[in-house]
């Protein structure tokens, strides 16, 4: 009786320590990996360019960290920090997204010819997620938006389009995050390929329309686009009286198009 109860407990050990292994890396390092491997900042450090040739030699690595990010179940996600579930979030984001991307490339030239008029690609269920089959929107637009709104996000999910904010090569985490956002910020409004000041008015990226309510809510409730161009005034212009016309916030305001080419290195 005496043997058997000692097995008993330490068999409780051995699968106890099974459950700590399993338990899921919040540093992303699987994921850290590969974006480091494949991503790539242009000179200028305000563009980045991936390496889908790459990541489609490291597939089978790229399936792992999806499969880890699959396996998450919803209670566990509910436990964890805002910081966590964001950086999940949105790495799962962009993880799944060069997923998809590497389902038709090299044969494709944009994101957006995976989809139709009928069925945008993002909102194609090709993954699972919180024990559901989820598609990307779903990940931007009902949790991140829905459920931790933060305007700077949407320079941290990537479009997998030039004319998207840059994918960072390293993994967002939970510590880094609040740096991470304002670096993705500053950098995509440092770029005057897509957002800039001049002849008097401000030329900006299309995502300060389509997602003009989360900016206008900004970090202090509410404010106007104006307030947040004139907060990045240094990074539209480098002129200081351009820079002083942001920040009286009297600029008109017009929107570029966007470059919905491949993000991918050599272009």
């Amino acid at each position: 009786m005496k043997r058997w109860c000692v097995a008993f407990l330490a068999l409780l050990a051995l699968l106890g320590c099974g459950r700590a292994f399993a338990q899921f890396d919040h540093g992303h390092a699987a994921w850290d990996a590969l974006v480091k491997k494949h991503v790539r900042w242009l000179p200028d450090n305000k563009q980045s360019r991936v390496d889908y040739v790459g990541f489609r030699d490291d597939r089978a690595a790229l399936k792992q960290v999806l499969e880890r990010y699959s396996a998450v179940p919803a209670a566990e996600f509910d436990g964890w920090s805002k910081g966590q579930q964001m950086a999940f979030l949105i790495n799962a984001y962009n993880a799944f997204t060069i997923e998809l991307v590497l389902r038709q490339y090299p044969d494709l030239k944009s994101i957006k010819d995976m989809g139709s008029l009928l069925q945008p690609v993002w909102r194609k269920k090709f993954f699972t997620l919180l024990d559901g089959q989820r598609h990307l929107d779903w990940i931007e637009h009902d949790q991140l938006r829905g459920r931790h709104p933060d305007w700077r996000v949407h320079a941290a999910v990537n479009s997998a389009s030039i004319g998207g904010p840059a994918l960072r090569n390293e993994a967002f985490t939970a510590p880094q995050l609040d740096a991470q956002l304002d670096d993705g910020m500053l950098r995509f409004m440092n770029d005057r390929t897509r957002n800039r000041a001049r002849d008097g008015r401000l030329e900006v990226s299309p995502l300060f329309t389509w997602f003009r309510d989360d900016f206008e809510k900004g970090t202090r409730g509410v404010w106007r686009l104006e307030d947040l161009f004139a907060r990045y005034a240094a990074q539209l212009n480098d002129d200081p009286s351009e820079q002083s016309k942001v920040r009286a916030k009297t600029m008109p305001i017009t929107y570029l198009d966007y470059d919905w080419s491949l993000n991918a290195l050599g272009r």
